[in-house]
């Protein structure tokens, strides 16, 4: 696969760029939650096919079993990451619902202390009070003087783009545990396939469960998903998976704010969305809380590495893988 011929910080970034478009397109296409996401993995089956076909030819391994179903568990929680994020969208914005996605940083390290046992940093714990202030900020929760938040129900986003971020974090851990099954680490276009086939059929699911199959303009909608699905689910997933694991901590703090920086940038431009000032201050503020969260990991004990590690893998969503933000 010639993008691990790329040095990991330009893999990385330009992973990160075409991430960051995600939300506009999400908005641009102008179709229900439910076929968002339907049409973001369906389109991009049959090119991950292809490379993970690729893939096989040049000698990985065929996939685990458990590797497949982990996958395809994980492309479950995509789908509802994506249908929550759509409603996240509509309610504060594509800038802002993506940089709330970012606060899975700090969702994957309570998950990981949870359930594997792994105690945080200081630095996260350090980081945590300042994103939730943000938190509150770009929730427009804390808006004084008249000023008015961004957004039909800014709160409403702002619990919408926690849940994002929670189902985020679920998907990221489910799929690093996809990726460390032994024969699965070279696979990684058959990873992302199994993941998207996974995300397809819920996808369909739950448009149907939902009765959420709506689309605006047919063609243009089928533009934008299409775009979408190029550029987020494959190749910005793509890069992001091969990059991640090569880089340090420290690098990946500063790479994590390409997403939501481009995010906000993108929405003004070709949304005209116009976060408030208290919005914005919240935006810093969960961004700097993100850097310090995934900092330098100099000084880390030996007991927290494995989680560093983890951290590492899910720092690209927003990625997530991205996700995205996957984000």
């Amino acid at each position: 696969m010639p993008i691990r011929t790329m040095p990991p910080t330009a893999a990385a970034t330009a992973g990160a760029v075409c991430i960051s478009s995600s939300a506009v397109l999400m908005k641009l296409a102008h179709a229900s939650p439910s076929i968002t996401a339907l049409g973001r993995c369906a389109i991009a089956l049959p090119l991950l096919s292809a490379l993970a076909w690729a893939e096989r030819r040049r000698g990985a391994p065929p996939l685990p079993a458990r590797s497949r179903w982990l996958a395809r568990l994980a492309g479950l929680f995509l789908a509802g990451d994506l249908i929550v994020w759509s409603h996240a969208i509509d309610a504060i914005g594509a800038g802002l619902s993506t940089v709330l996605g970012n606060l899975q940083v700090l969702i994957i390290a309570v998950l990981a202390w949870i359930f594997l046992g792994e105690r945080p940093r200081r630095s996260l714990v350090l980081a945590s009070p300042v994103m939730l202030a943000g938190l509150v900020l770009v929730g427009g929760l804390a808006d004084v003087g008249g000023s008015r938040a961004y957004g039909t129900d800014p709160a409403l986003g702002a619990v919408f783009g926690v849940a994002v971020a929670v189902i985020y974090a679920v998907y990221i851990l489910t799929l690093r545990q996809a990726t460390s099954v032994p024969g699965a680490r070279s696979a990684v276009a058959a990873v992302l396939f199994e993941a998207t086939a996974g995300a397809t059929v819920a996808s369909a699911l739950l448009g149907l469960a939902l009765n959420d199959y709506r689309v605006g303009p047919t063609w243009a909608a089928l533009g934008w998903l299409a775009l979408l699905a190029l550029t987020s689910q494959v190749i910005g997933w793509l890069l992001i998976t091969v990059s991640m694991p090569r880089l340090p901590a420290g690098m990946i703090g500063t790479l994590l704010l390409i997403q939501p920086a481009g995010s906000i940038a993108l929405s003004y431009v070709f949304l005209g969305e116009r976060p408030s000032a208290l919005q914005l201050v919240g935006v810093v503020l969960i961004l700097a809380g993100v850097v310090v969260a995934v900092g330098s990991s100099s000084g880390v004990s030996r007991s927290s590495r494995r989680r560093t590690r983890i951290m590492r893998q899910a720092s690209g969503a927003s990625t997530a893988v991205s996700a995205s933000k996957s984000p």
